[in-house]
């Protein structure tokens, strides 16, 4: 097993590498009719394209999607949906000189280890390259998601030591997240526009710096109904974190309360269940006062907002010279040239979105297939 598969019902099969021809993504399980174009696809593919900002890497890509298969007429076929990204703007002389060099916080040492053999430019399959794929089928997925009525909505809540207030989670819209008031590009997706202003001057310093700066991003599903998801395994929960953190640089996962838990006692935790009015977004007439369950109990959705928080590391590649060794195990130095983000998070978002949509669809087909309408 390679590993380049992800779901069950909705099934997403990626192949690709930084510095190859490009990047593609079959989809199986996309049900038949679901309109569809290009431009479909571009929202999100340009959220995630590189040049957008002078805060992330200016590498010049147009992202433009190709529909090979599974499509006609605008419209989905409900056969394998073939996606396809062609690369653009590779630069692998960049890499030439530190082929033989392992680069601190990246996976050079560990294929390695695995292969015996890699692909030097850029980081080769286990670059964020291949996540231009994944954004095209998160579209896809956003897609299933609105037929019922759900939505997922991601935004940065913190760069470095910067923290965004954010009362409401899912109140948070993708107005407030893509654009300011004066309609200028929120170029951070940050929608507190005090904290937004912060963390793109710390971003700015550190690239002068030349270095990196992490921080962390929530993303939020709502209008996902109560039920979905498996009780042992394939709890909700467990495939969402594994989809999360099979996203490059990712190094922290939770939700709801998450490790704030640690310090409660379960009659602060708990979130006491009263009777509300039913309708057709709530037909079981049942919600809780509080959502520190971050929707999901058991490993399945009880229809309240599902809140989830990645913390994504500093960027590796660093243009100021590092220690290190190469393949010999000689001690040595290195400095990576190219163009790289002096922090991940504002192109992280249309991912870890991508991500999200892409387990909940997963999962409300696999619960359509075993339920039907009960």
């Amino acid at each position: 097993m390679a590993g380049n598969s992800f779901g069950q019902l909705f099934r997403i099969t990626t192949a690709g590498e930084s510095h190859g021809p490009g990047n593609v993504v079959i989809i199986d399980g996309v049900p038949p009719g679901i309109p569809l174009s290009v431009e479909d696809l571009l929202i999100d593919m340009d959220r995630r394209r590189p040049g957008q900002s002078r805060i992330v890497t200016q590498r010049k890509e147009s992202d433009t999607p190709e529909i090979l298969s599974g499509w006609f007429e605008g419209k989905t076929t409900g056969t394998s949906l073939a996606i396809l990204v062609r690369n653009e703007d590779q630069r692998s002389r960049d890499y030439s000189k530190i082929k033989d060099k392992y680069r601190p916080g990246h996976a050079d040492f560990s294929f390695d280890a695995r292969y015996g053999f890699r692909d030097y430019r850029g980081g080769g399959r286990s670059s964020a390259r291949e996540t231009t794929v994944r954004v095209a089928a998160g579209v896809v997925a956003k897609k299933i998601l609105e037929s019922f009525g759900a939505r997922v909505v991601g935004y940065v809540c913190q760069v470095g030591d910067v923290h965004a207030q954010i009362s409401d989670p899912a109140a948070v819209t993708l107005e407030q997240v893509e654009n300011l008031p004066d309609g200028e590009p929120n170029i951070v997706r940050c929608p507190d526009l005090d904290a937004a202003a912060k963390m793109i001057e710390l971003i700015d310093a550190v690239r002068k710096e030349q270095d990196s700066i992490g921080g962390a991003a929530e993303i939020v599903a709502s209008g996902v109904p109560a039920g979905l998801g498996e009780p042992v395994f394939d709890k909700i929960k467990a495939d969402l974190a594994k989809a999360l953190f099979s996203l490059p640089a990712v190094l922290g996962v939770e939700y709801g309360i998450g490790f704030g838990c640690a310090t409660m006692r379960g009659s602060e935790h708990n979130d006491l269940f009263v009777p509300v009015e039913v309708t057709p977004e709530n037909p079981h007439g049942i919600t809780t006062e509080s959502n520190r369950h971050g929707g999901m109990l058991g490993g399945i959705t009880t229809g309240l907002p599902i809140v989830l928080r990645a913390a994504v590391k500093p960027t590796s590649s660093l243009s100021k010279e590092q220690k290190t060794v190469t393949r010999d195990a000689e001690p040595t130095t290195i400095s990576t040239k190219g163009r790289h983000d002096p922090c991940l998070l504002p192109r992280f978002i249309p991912m870890a979105e991508a991500m999200v949509a892409i387990v909940i669809a997963d999962h409300w087909l696999r619960w359509k297939a075993q339920c039907g309408e009960n």
